[in-house]
């Protein structure tokens, strides 16, 4: 059970997840629903299709790891999507906290592989939610119009269980391998991010990446 002195962390604004901002509060003003499950369910759809997913706004640096950045973009990698989420449901009072692995995505474009010279995603964020008294994960990440395109099955969120990548696409083509987890964080733990960075794609970090560090 989560104690309410753990579960303020959980629930207070921070830079990253500013659910303050005014672009955060156009998108909390469509939120519909009446339980904790309902509106972060309704959050995970207005997250994963109103905001497209676009890796490569990482470029911007480390205020792409705002959850306003996604809103105000319209687009955005996992980070700051996931982070959208939490910001969201942290403004609902409901209990949320980001988290990272590393996933090996065997349908990454050709062009993807060649910016970052690997298939393997370092610090793949995802959101994990505190709902009838216990945390689910959920991965607003891939937008349904991108799924189409690849033909992968868009990833449904119920608001009881984990909502993680699928290992095959629909044709049965290996798609998402979870290769590490590291965990969750109350905040964004903006450092460590970077390190992983640093580690897996050290020919980006004195280019797009460095900004991450300003």
């Amino acid at each position: 059970m989560l104690s309410p002195e753990n579960s303020q962390r959980y629930l207070k604004e921070t830079d990253f997840f500013n659910f303050s901002h005014p672009a955060v509060q156009e998108l909390i003003s469509q939120v519909k629903g009446d339980t904790d499950s309902d509106k972060a369910v309704s959050i995970y759809y207005l997250v994963r299709d109103s905001i497209r997913y676009n890796p490569y706004t990482v470029e911007s640096g480390i205020a792409s790891l705002k959850a306003s950045f996604a809103i105000e973009k319209k687009e955005g990698y996992c980070i700051p999507k996931s982070a959208l989420m939490v910001a969201m449901c942290r403004y609902f009072n409901i209990p949320a906290r980001i988290g990272l692995a590393d996933v090996k995505n065997h349908l990454s474009s050709p062009r993807m592989v060649e910016w970052l010279g690997t298939d393997y995603f370092a610090m793949h964020g995802y959101a994990d939610v505190w709902l009838n008294d216990r945390w689910v994960k959920s991965t607003p990440v891939f937008n349904r119009d991108l799924c189409e395109r690849y033909n992968v099955e868009t990833l449904e969120f119920d608001g009881q269980n984990d909502a993680i990548f699928q290992s095959n696409s629909d044709d049965g083509t290996e798609y998402m391998e979870y290769l590490k987890e590291h965990g969750t964080f109350d905040d964004i733990p903006v450092q460590f991010i970077i390190e992983g960075f640093k580690q897996h794609y050290p020919h980006l970090v004195n280019s797009s990446l460095e900004k991450l560090t300003q």
